[in-house]
């Protein structure tokens, strides 16, 4: 017997099987249910997937937040912190984004799921794996700057997918806005990355995140960000929907203390709940486990929500497996096929991690031998992609290769506040060779500099004296240049100091990936030597004292040292050991006059990056809970001579 339209509301959700209650003229005892297929089609036409990517420092995580408050996320009496997205501890404290994190609202009965990315080049991996869960981009540019080099290197991955892009000039309430110029950049940007004449029809929006609003011309209205969902909605595809049983591609990897390893992406193709059984296959195709849906969970702003359901176009998270990781396909024990993942840039920068192995090892931290270093670094390579741990010749050594100094030191930062105590070498670069010629190949990336137009010689001269070759030349206003080079990657690592130095602290340097190049010859590096202790002990105020005239100093007095620690920078091209330790000699000869109190220079304290930047071939880095302490790879005199000898050899 059919069911009257009265009795179908009373029903809920799914309970209602999408009954209609049939004109009573073609009988009433006859019902017709809504296939499947045209549910799902339904439902997914309300739903926008898409990813915000940016240069850092344009306004990426400030446009979030904004979206979020105005789409009703938030209670109007609740108090939400700056950056909402930025959740980490490092990411608050350095203000930048990390890690690629998701999100969504809901707008006039739309859904649109938000992902969150790094804005900064050595977090490029983020970016490259997470652009599969999306079906277009808004490319947010600042007024002044232009488009930077992490914002090319997004969105030349995001012209190959085919994404559709919205252009969102951000920041136009700055005086130096040049919104014209920056939107003929961008055109010419797209162009340059081979975009197709339905990419390069992209539409623009102007505003400022920061004061809340977008509009399709510079002068506003300036009342909110409608406009913005409005072009999403108008603009951006629904997701597209495959045929076939529950199949997706896990994106991001994170470790719960309650649920155990969670696994992030969009669903390809079915539905799925809690309870249900899946596989994972690798890249290979072959089945890395099976195992039982603990949990499903479902974006909400800056919540997670258990579901019960969700289907294909979806944005989720799932609980209950223990092998599988990034890139690997969680699907219905009948599908036998691997989804296809984007290949990930190689990376260009590795490091050595070391036991520390110094004589205050293990009076910091807690987590000292090398296989607990070990487990470390290999659950971080699971989640995220862009690493590479290999095992070296030492056995208590390890070589973590990843995109740039910055992505090897947040790593180090996030180990030495776990407890870990371990030792690092000077970053290098991951040479290749040409397999046509066999010819030795380095990366070599773009740098952009902005700098005063009264410095720029002085870059130009150091950066050409590092092998770089100046290609473009431009003003970028305010009296100020926008120098580009193509330059080894090898001649970056130390740069950033030394830059601040010679442009009193005025010019940004921004750098990203640009290829490979047959092999320039050797840079100079560091050109002055190190003061070494020659004894162990704590620091004594009037030997350093005595010792501000050899250069400059980097403890201060009472710092624990021992022998083949560097306590200080020579003035000199050579090294040179000193006694911190030497106290004043006591006589029992009353002075006429009060003696002269010891007054110190402030020391030198380097930070993490400062320190590797620092640091030579033969140099480490001993990283603790507590400290930063600069050594010899060699700590014993003679055995750092016979190590020479052996080099020059």
């Amino acid at each position: 017997m059919g069911l009257a339209m009265h009795e179908v509301c009373k029903l809920r959700g799914d309970e209602r099987l999408h009954v209609r209650a049939t004109c009573p003229y073609k009988g009433a005892g006859r019902r017709r249910v809504e296939s499947a297929a045209a549910k799902s089609k339904r439902k997914t036409s309300h739903m926008r997937n898409i990813a915000i990517i940016a240069h850092v420092d344009h306004g990426k995580t400030t446009l979030i937040d904004v979206l979020l408050k105005q789409s009703g996320a938030f209670r109007d009496n609740q108090r939400v912190e700056e950056r909402a997205m930025d959740s980490g501890d490092l990411e608050r404290e350095r203000g930048i984004t990390i890690l690629a994190k998701c999100t969504s609202i809901n707008w006039n009965g739309a859904r649109i799921n938000i992902v969150d990315t790094p804005g900064h080049a050595d977090f490029g991996g983020e970016v490259e794996r997470i652009l599969n869960m999306v079906d277009g981009v808004i490319v947010l540019v600042d007024a002044a700057e232009g488009p930077m080099p992490q914002t090319k290197f997004v969105v030349a991955k995001a012209l190959k997918l085919g994404l559709k892009p919205i252009v969102a000039i951000n920041k136009i309430d700055k005086s130096d806005e040049r919104h014209g110029a920056v939107v003929n950049e961008v055109f010419d940007l797209f162009a340059a990355l081979d975009a197709t004449d339905e990419q390069l029809d992209f539409p623009i929006l102007y505003g400022s995140a920061k004061e809340g609003w977008m509009a399709n011309e510079p002068q506003g209205p300036r009342e909110d960000l409608s406009p913005l969902c409005e072009m999403v909605i108008n603009h951006v595809p629904a997701p597209s929907i495959v045929e076939g049983a529950f199949s997706m591609l896990a994106t991001t990897l994170e470790a719960d203390p309650f649920l155990g390893r969670i696994l992030t992406g969009r669903i390809t193709s079915g539905s799925i709940g809690p309870n249900a059984t899946i596989k994972a296959l690798n890249r290979e195709g072959k089945e890395v486990e099976r195992g039982r849906i603990t949990k499903l969970l479902s974006f909400d702003g800056l919540e997670r929500k258990s579901v019960e359901a969700a289907k294909a176009g979806d944005i989720v998270a799932i609980a209950g497996l223990s092998r599988a990781t990034v890139s690997d396909t969680l699907c219905d024990i009948s599908v036998n096929t691997q989804l296809a993942s984007e290949p990930v840039d190689p990376p260009t920068i590795s490091m050595t991690f070391r036991i520390n192995d110094g004589p205050l090892a293990g009076q910091e931290g807690a987590k000292v031998q090398s296989r607990v270093i070990r487990e470390r670094l290999m659950r971080e390579a699971e989640g995220n992609v862009a690493l590479t741990i290999t095992d070296t010749d030492e056995k208590d050594s390890f070589d973590v290769a990843g995109r740039g100094e910055l992505q090897l030191a947040i790593l180090i930062e996030t180990m030495r506040r776990e407890g870990f105590e371990l030792t690092v070498s000077r970053p290098q670069v991951v040479m290749r060779d040409d397999p046509q010629t066999g010819q030795m190949l380095e990366p070599v990336e773009e740098a952009i500099i902005d700098v005063d137009e009264e410095y720029s010689g002085a870059v130009v001269q150091k950066l050409s004296e590092r092998k770089g070759d100046l290609i473009e030349m431009k003003p970028s206003g305010g009296a100020r240049q926008r120098l580009v080079f193509h330059i080894p990657a090898r001649g970056l690592i130390g740069y950033q100091g030394e830059l601040l130095t010679d442009t009193r602290g005025t010019a940004t340097l921004n750098r990203v990936f640009h290829g490979y190049a047959p092999y320039k010859g050797a840079i100079q590096g560091r050109r002055t030597g190190v003061l070494i202790s020659n004894s162990q002990g704590n620091a004594v105020a009037f030997a350093l004292w005595n010792l501000e005239d050899r250069g400059p100093l980097m403890i201060k007095p009472g710092t624990r040292v021992y022998e083949g620690m560097i306590v200080g920078g020579h003035t000199r091209g050579n090294d040179l050991e000193v006694n911190v330790l030497k106290g004043k000699k006591l006589t029992n000869i009353r002075a006429a006059g009060r003696d002269d109190a010891v007054s110190l220079t402030s020391p030198l304290i380097l930070t993490l990056e400062k320190a590797l930047a620092f640091i030579g071939d033969d140099e480490l880095v001993e990283v603790t809970p507590q400290s930063i302490r600069l050594r010899k790879r060699y700590l014993d005199p003679h055995e750092r001579k016979r190590a020479e000898r052996r080099a020059a050899s």
